[in-house]
């Protein structure tokens, strides 16, 4: 059942996006037109360049993301804090594969804060979680990513603990949940995106994990009137993320990956769960040093 909710989710997900939209009207246009239904297509047409300016325009996918990263405080207080949660998707597995180097897209803010927790909590055990988000699966995993970028960044790697198996947040929160078998005591530290900061917390609380702080990054909402200008391309991707996201909390509680539409945290100890034999962690090796080709 999970990979057929990742399979189904993937492709709803391509269908729902703005985009998505755009196109699909632009072929009603030439369906109509081909029909001889011209006064259809006029009015489709004209409907369809009047979204395209608002969206170009107005920065609409704020209006998505502002509610989502505004859920959990920005730089909120901790004290002893034992664990740093990190979730991937930050990162570009095709682009890292081709230039044997760890390379991360739009949401790299997630390894800036976390690396910066990690110096600021020198015992802190850091804990990735990070397959493929991909159907086609990909080259590399975004754990060898992460093992490349933290190991590079000085981090002793007694200190890390990745999980390279998951495709998506609640395999995140159930894998890792796995692989550490029993929660360290202490204050854990969730990262990831603001936006995604709801699904994550909500999922994780469903999985077993407490004790855990949120601690949102990657935010990608402003001033309203700030963003009013010609945006286009910028105000479509945060109109897709956006959107995306909204319906993949409802997803997730629906099909009861949630307990709540939005987590509200879970600070409360729970019972543990039954004691499982640990996910085999990746090789702390460069994945993309053991499967680049050599230099010529």
């Amino acid at each position: 059942m999970n990979s057929l909710f990742f399979v189904v989710s993937k492709l709803i997900g391509a269908l729902i996006r703005p985009e998505t939209l755009f196109i699909l009207l632009l072929g009603v246009i030439f369906s109509a037109l081909h029909r001889g239904r011209t006064s259809f297509a006029r009015r489709t047409l004209g409907l369809t360049l009047f979204g395209a300016i608002i969206v170009g325009i107005l920065p609409v996918g704020e209006l998505l993301l502002a509610p989502l990263e505004a859920r959990y405080p920005d730089n909120p207080k901790l004290a002893g804090v034992s664990t740093i949660v990190v979730l991937g998707g930050a990162e570009e597995p095709a682009y890292s594969a081709r230039w044997r180097q760890p390379i991360v897209n739009d949401a790299g803010d997630r390894y800036l804060a976390a690396l910066s927790l990690a110096r600021r909590f020198p015992k802190a055990q850091i804990l990735f979680a990070g397959g493929s988000g991909s159907l086609t699966g990909s080259a590399i995993s975004e754990a060898s990513i992460a093992t490349d970028i933290f190991l590079g960044d000085g981090i002793a790697q007694a200190r890390l603990r990745l999980e390279d198996a998951s495709r998506n947040t609640a395999e995140n929160a159930a894998l890792l949940r796995k692989l550490v078998r029993r929660q360290p005591e202490g204050q854990s530290v969730l990262v990831t995106s603001a936006f995604h900061m709801p699904r994550a917390m909500a999922t994780f609380c469903a999985a077993g994990w407490t004790n855990l702080t949120a601690w949102p990054t990657d935010y990608r909402s402003g001033n309203f009137a700030d963003g009013i200008g010609w945006h286009f391309a910028d105000n479509l991707a945060s109109l897709n993320t956006g959107t995306r996201e909204w319906i993949g909390l409802f997803a997730y509680w629906l099909t009861g990956r949630t307990q709540q539409l939005m987590g509200a945290g879970c600070n409360k100890v729970a019972q543990e769960g039954p004691q499982r034999q640990p996910v085999t962690s990746p090789n702390n090796k460069s994945s993309l040093q053991r499967k680049a080709p050599p230099k010529t």
